[in-house]
């Protein structure tokens, strides 16, 4: 995830346009959280996906990490936020944003 945070950060610095375009999955949704709502677009294939963290323990067993769920949900814009929260909250079941609801929240990339 530290990756993708160095990453986001570094297209925040550029200034250029953001443009989701096909699936965003679990650390690449970060990219919202980082980068102004306005400077990023979505077209039609963008799609959003969204779940709780987690982590692999040393016997390779994954279990659910609540505080840093909390946390990540957070720094979501407060849309995003409000979204995920009216479908049930961060939980091991993805949720996936697209199609009009995305559109709501992100403008259409031209």
């Amino acid at each position: 995830m530290t990756r993708f945070l160095a990453l986001f950060e570094e297209l925040r610095d550029s200034g250029e346009q953001i443009v989701i375009d096909g699936p965003c999955y679990s650390a690449c949704t970060l990219v919202l959280s980082i980068v102004p709502a306005e400077r990023i677009c979505v077209t039609r294939r963008a799609v959003l996906g969204f779940h709780a963290a987690r982590s692999i323990d040393r016997r390779g067993r994954i279990y659910a990490e609540p505080e840093a769920s909390d946390r990540v949900l957070e720094t979501y814009p407060a849309p995003v936020q409000d979204w995920i929260n009216r479908r049930g909250g961060l939980s091991s079941r993805l949720l996936l944003l697209r199609g009009r609801e995305l559109a709501a929240l992100y403008r259409r990339c031209r």
